[in-house]
């Protein structure tokens, strides 16, 4: 069984990969924000947080595939 890992945890995966992955930079992004929610697991909490506080690098865009691959990850 695989442990389900929050969303912040899992995309702490991307942190310093190639900066031109949108990925990559939402991670760093996520990361630089002691405000992101580190413990949140729904599609809800996450989404509104980064609609709120989104820039050129914490984009819905870059969340919305980042949130496709941990989706598939965990099955959800």
């Amino acid at each position: 069984i695989l442990l389900r890992k929050s969303f912040y945890h899992y995309t702490l995966t991307y942190r310093g990969g190639e900066w031109a992955d949108q990925k990559a930079r939402f991670a760093e992004a996520m990361f630089e924000d002691p405000a992101f929610p580190k413990t949140d697991m729904d599609f809800e909490g996450i989404s509104g947080y980064i609609e709120m506080h989104s820039d050129e690098y914490l984009t819905i865009a870059a969340f919305d595939e980042l949130w496709e691959l941990y989706a598939i990850k965990y099955s959800l």
